[in-house]
């Protein structure tokens, strides 16, 4: 039987096409395979009472749909059994707006558990968020805009702090201006009296404001987990932080403060991800 020879230059073109093919293959299905991280949380300062206190975080969803009416999404959280639901921002993409779908999420979502929202920088440059707004607001969703409530359980409370985006206020923070004001902010809101804090804030790259601060807790995103990650390295690109960005996923930790930075759900401006699978973060509390 006579032998079949490839050349080099073919075995390298079919060795070319196989690992485009594969590669192609993993990251459309990293794009779509939605999945849960668990992250615990212990402090001496988380009361008692809320040891085992779950809650599901939702980040830059940016208007992506998993599943008819994010049937899969739902689902995902509805088995987390979380004791609340927070939405660190960018539910809406101030590209390609609709409204209906971060509606129509925020109606279920409620029914799973109570649903707190902060607004990321797509709302904040979105002509249509007031009527985001109050479509959440009608739906349940307790929408803070710097302002602080308590959470409470067995006699004990946690303060819950919701900051809205910088974008709101200062556009592109040319003059470094934006930790300031931040600051500024949690100072108003933060006291003696509030016990252990957890801050909804969608911008990361502010941890050390944070931190001066005092804030126990921070839930916050934006970065997309990098966009496109590394092995070994991480993350790639982040909004406001650049090339290889510090804070582009999971948990960071100075002092007595922690940040856990979710990767998101969807996509904007760079349409997909890669070796970056869309998240739900789920925090459990653990009190020392």
């Amino acid at each position: 039987m006579k032998a079949i020879r490839i050349s080099k230059k073919k075995m390298a073109v079919m060795c070319i096409v196989v690992t485009s093919a594969v590669l192609a293959i993993w990251t459309a299905w990293g794009n779509t395979a939605l999945m849960v991280d668990a992250v615990t949380i212990s402090s001496s300062r988380i009361p008692a009472t809320f040891s085992g206190f779950r809650i599901a975080q939702v980040s830059d969803l940016h208007n992506a749909e998993f599943g008819k009416n994010n049937a899969e999404l739902l689902k995902l959280l509805s088995e987390s059994r979380p004791d609340s639901i927070v939405i660190t921002g960018d539910l809406i993409d101030a590209q390609h707006t609709d409204v209906w779908i971060a509606l129509c999420f925020a109606q279920e979502s409620v029914r799973i558990a109570p649903t707190y929202y902060v607004t990321g920088n797509h709302e904040a440059v979105s002509p249509q968020y007031d009527i985001l707004k109050a479509g959440l607001e009608a739906a349940g969703v307790i929408v803070l805009e710097d302002e602080a409530v308590y959470l409470e359980r067995g006699g004990e409370t946690i303060a819950l702090i919701g900051l809205a985006d910088p974008d709101f206020t200062v556009k592109g923070d040319m003059f470094g201006e934006v930790p300031a004001m931040v600051s500024t902010k949690l100072g108003n809101l933060i006291d003696d009296e509030s016990g252990c804090t957890v801050l909804l804030s969608h911008r990361p790259e502010l941890f050390e404001t944070y931190v001066d601060c005092g804030v126990d807790l921070v839930l916050s995103g934006h970065a997309h987990g990098g966009q496109f990650r590394l092995p070994f390295i991480g993350g790639l690109v982040a909004p406001n932080q650049g090339l290889f960005p510090k804070y582009d996923a999971g948990l960071y930790t100075n002092g007595s403060t922690n940040m856990v930075v979710s990767r998101g759900i969807g996509n904007s401006i760079i349409p997909f991800r890669f070796n970056n699978r869309p998240e739900i973060v789920l925090v459990e509390l653990n009190a020392e």
